[in-house]
Parts: structure tokens; sequence; C-alpha cells
């Protein structure tokens, strides 16, 4: 090779050999995202699906910065996918009691300090979810608040879905249908009653009682999901993972009210290493998010 040759071969790689000098030795992803079996998932491809379902279950830790940054990616990359008109975003952190307020909000009609001063948002709204109310509100997007009122939800883990019977007409409207069929069989409903020292086939007690305030938050949500969804359009719903883990509780009132409905769940879990995902997470989820164990927390 003449010496001519070697210098422009020379000056060719001189941009690649730079790279590779100044590369780092590994990288320090913030989160891997899966297929439900565990292989890796593209994202691109994922919200291109997601984009196909009617009802989108974001199952989200609630202290968890990444799950934030990412329903916030989702919602705006979904939006584009759908086009205008065709993405509602559905929350579990407003109940349907204040939906007059979320509404006039996401219109603009309503200012920030008004909104929260009445609204009752949850003490992480500020970081977590006002980013993402403030996207929906630029873009025109709808905001469904969707969960049962606290003080009925109390009411019945204290004494049972009887503590309901005697409800005003009015009362009833902020809930799924009553009374409320609860199937003690779910498994995440089952696991509940583990928890809590119960067994589910013991349908009055304590564990009971909160099974049935877990149903009833479940229901509802559900059927809010459904009843605010025009044909064509997607909601991107977010809600604590346990509650759309393993297509259950939300999903199962789902199929029960609008089984027609197209439905996917991401679920976020933590795990000490990315590289695959454990086999107890396998099947949470539609898609799984990853995120490392020592994350820092919102609160």
């Amino acid at each position: 090779m003449r010496l001519s040759q070697k210098i422009r071969l020379g000056l060719l790689l001189l941009p690649l050999l730079l790279l590779l000098a100044f590369a780092p030795a590994g990288d320090r992803p913030a989160y891997r995202l899966f297929t439900s079996q565990g292989q890796v998932a593209d994202y691109d491809q994922m919200v291109a699906q997601l984009a196909q379902a009617d009802v989108v279950l974001f199952g989200e830790q609630h202290n968890d910065p990444i799950a934030h940054w990412l329903e916030l990616q989702l919602a705006k990359d979904l939006a584009k996918a759908k086009g205008a008109g065709k993405l509602v975003l559905g929350l579990e952190m407003f109940e349907r009691d204040v939906q007059p307020l979320v509404t006039q909000y996401a219109a603009g009609t309503l200012s920030d300090s008004a909104f929260e001063r009445q609204s009752r948002p949850w003490p992480n709204y500020a970081t977590d979810y006002r980013p993402l109310l403030q996207f929906a509100q630029g873009e025109h997007i709808p905001v469904i608040g969707t969960n049962a009122p606290r003080p009925f939800a109390h009411a019945v883990a204290q004494s049972s879905l009887k503590a309901l019977d005697k409800l005003l007409v009015i009362d009833r409207t902020l809930l799924a249908p009553l009374p409320l069929q609860v199937n003690y069989e779910l498994p995440g409903y089952k696991n509940m009653a583990a928890m809590f020292g119960g067994d589910s086939k013991a349908h009055g007690g304590g564990a009971a009682n909160i099974i049935q305030a877990q149903a009833l938050k479940d229901a509802t949500m559900a059927y809010f999901i459904q009843r605010s969804l025009a044909p064509g359009q997607t909601m991107l719903h977010l809600n604590g993972s346990y509650h759309s883990d393993h297509h259950d509780g939300i999903v199962a009132y789902l199929r029960q009210y609008a089984p027609e409905l197209r439905i996917k769940t991401l679920s976020v879990v933590t795990q000490s290493q990315l590289q695959q995902l454990d086999k107890g997470n396998i099947a949470v989820g539609d898609y799984i998010v990853v995120v490392p164990e020592d994350m820092t927390k919102t609160y």
C-alpha cells in the first residue's frame, strides 16, 4: 500500500477511533421494555400496537419517576399516532365527584391554583401528573377522572358493600352499577386475602371488606373508562399496577361491561438487573417496563 493510501485510510478511520476511545464501557439504562413473555420489545412497535387498542392501562408504581416520564412520552406518541380527537386520558388519581373540575381544567377554563385547591390531587401531583394534564390541555385531549370517591371506598373497607345500600341516587351515579358482584377467585383478590390474613372464600370480615373496596374501585374505573370512549378513540388510563396486573382488576370488569373492547396493559416492575425479565414478572402485562430497584423515588 502506498504512503498516500495509508494516509487517506488513516484519515477515514480517525473519527471511528476517536469514537471508540471516548465511548463508555457500558450503559446504565433507566428502564428496559419487554413483551409479556420476556422478549426485548421495541418502543415504536409497541406504540403502533397500542394505538390499535381501545383501552391502554398503564400500571404504574405511583412514586416511580421513570413511569411518570414514560406516561408523558406515551401520551405524546399516541396522540400523534391517533390523530386529533382520538386520544382520551383517564386517571385513577381523580375521583368521579371532581370530574367537573377536571373537565374545566382540561378545557383551560380553570386556573392551576383553583384546580389544585379544589380537586383533591395526590401529594405528588405537581411533579408526577401536572405535566401530563398540561399536555392534555394544550392538545385539547379530554381527561377523565375514573376512581370511586374515597369516602365510599373507605366505608366499604370498614363494613362491606352493604354500606352502599342506602346511598342517594345522586351518589350512586359516581360509582359502578350497584349491587356490585365480586369474583373472589380472581388472582389479585386472592393475593389480597393472603396478604391480609384472610381467605378469599370467606366473604365476610376484614379481608373480604378490603377486597370489596378494591373491587369497587376496579369496577368504577372500568365503568367510566368504557362510558367515556367514542368509536375510534383510545383511552390511555393511568392506574396503580395492582389494578391491572395479569389482566385482572379493571380488566375483569371491562370484560364484563364491554367485552368487545380491545385492551392492552403495561406494568412497571423493579428488578436488580435489566438484562432479562425475572420469571416472576412474566405475563404481568402485555408489555413490562423494568426499572432498576435503586431508582430514585418521587416520595
